[in-house]
């Protein structure tokens, strides 16, 4: 408090603070708001992505074992080699509440799948089983990835929220007390000195008045 000026100009001042920080408050809590019911419903879009990930994991798995098992593991093997790697892989940014939330997105080339013409229809199942997988595991690393971030910026805004109110609304409110009290101190004692020297001239001027002579007294005893 030491460092705070008590004038009128620093109570002003304290006074558009305080209504800014309880502004930030307020919008801070609709953001967290808008923020946990994005990651609510994330939540259980991330719980349909992780079932239909194992659901993917165990028909393509189960395709391959028969793909093996009936057109032979160098058929699968050489397949597996004109298979293109996937490459084209983006994040796209999102703005939630002013956050940016990346969106991932893959583009399978056409390539990416095995012509019926001279496949076996097993190892040709299998090529398509697994690319639902690849499919699968994109739409779990978008939503848990979305999700982490997402629960990033809660934490935050949690921890900004109650930085204002438990600290730096509390020490504005402090400061403005500690500045009103300081001038309306001020203004008793200049109110007591005005009135001291208020006191004072209407003593003099009653002295002056006493020891002043009457004109009409004068006026008789010369007569």
């Amino acid at each position: 408090m030491s460092q705070v000026s008590p004038t009128r100009m620093n109570l002003l001042q304290r006074r558009g603070q305080l209504r800014l920080a309880q502004k930030g408050v307020d919008l801070l809590k609709k953001k967290r708001d808008a923020l946990v019911a994005e990651f609510f419903g994330l939540v259980r879009e991330a719980m349909e992505a992780r079932k239909a990930l194992d659901q993917a994991a165990k028909e393509a798995y189960a395709a391959l074992l028969l793909a093996q098992a009936f057109d032979g593991p160098e058929v699968v093997a050489g397949a597996a080699l004109g298979v293109p790697p996937l490459e084209e892989v983006e994040a796209e940014v999102e703005n939630v509440w002013g956050s940016k939330v990346p969106r991932l997105k893959a583009t399978f080339p056409d390539g990416a799948l095995l012509s019926p013409v001279g496949t076996p229809a097993y190892t040709l199942e299998a090529s398509r089983a697994f690319r639902r997988y690849a499919e699968a595991l994109i739409r779990v690393a978008n939503t848990e990835t979305r999700l982490k971030k997402i629960g990033e910026e809660i934490k935050k805004t949690t921890r900004r929220v109650n930085a204002l109110e438990q600290v730096v609304i509390p020490g504005i409110r402090a400061q403005i007390r500690f500045i009103q009290q300081v001038l309306e101190q001020r203004e008793r004692e200049d109110t007591f000195r005005l009135k001291r020297i208020k006191g004072k001239i209407e003593a003099r001027e009653a002295e002056e008045e006493g020891g002043r002579p009457n004109p009409q007294v004068e006026i008789g005893a010369g007569l």
